[in-house]
């Protein structure tokens, strides 16, 4: 999809981003839109893209060919949703990547957010994209582990840093989660992270989170 976002309505310079509804990454730049008051000038175009079918018409602004990816006026396009978050944020004044020391602590929270989408999306791929001779059960497993290691650090380690005010680190962590529970429900991330179960539950009622939720089915 096409992203168009207007922030003041004199200003003829118009950004551009693809767009997927399933994608958990572009729906990490979503959240951040309506969390920062740009959503009301957004208009939205499907682009549909796999590793094995790119869509031509990303092929000119990410040569990755993958979501989202973000034209401007005013130079090259950026690609990966942590690049693009990032220019959002500084767009609309700064307000969810902190100064001092806990930038850190974000920025950590944030990658290790997509780490864990990185490899529920490679599970999905190898179901999906190979032939199931060539499918590897135990690199589905390897994925998973990166998965659980990933919620029992959440649930212990980063829950004070998620329970804080609102940044891009908890942004990602609800859209991974999200992801979690759209492709792989049956696994149960929730099981034995009470804590980061709990803290789930209540973020994602967010107004941000409830408009950019996956379609059913």
């Amino acid at each position: 999809m096409t992203v168009i976002v207007r922030p003041n309505p004199e200003e003829e310079t118009s950004v551009k981003l693809s767009y997927s509804p399933t994608s958990p990454y572009v729906r990490k730049v979503m959240v951040l839109l309506h969390e920062t008051g740009q959503i009301e000038d957004v208009t939205l175009e499907n682009i549909s893209t796999t590793p094995l079918a790119p869509d031509a018409a990303l092929l000119p602004n990410n040569p990755l060919a993958k979501v989202p990816a973000l034209v401007r006026d005013e130079g090259p396009a950026l690609y990966d949703s942590r690049v693009i978050c990032a220019y959002l944020d500084d767009r609309a004044g700064g307000k969810l990547y902190p100064t001092g020391s806990r930038r850190w602590d974000t920025l950590t929270l944030e990658a290790t957010a997509d780490g864990m989408l990185d490899a529920a999306l490679s599970m999905v791929y190898e179901g999906r994209m190979r032939p199931e001779g060539k499918q590897m059960p135990e690199w589905v497993e390897g994925q998973w582990s990166k998965i659980e290691r990933a919620c029992a650090a959440l649930n212990t380690r980063w829950i004070s840093q998620l329970s804080g005010p609102l940044d891009m680190g908890q942004i990602a962590v609800g859209c991974a989660l999200g992801y979690l529970d759209f492709r792989h429900d049956a696994r149960n991330w929730r099981k034995g992270n009470d804590a980061l179960a709990d803290w789930a539950r209540r973020f994602d009622s967010r107004a941000s989170m409830q408009a950019t939720a996956p379609p059913a089915g």
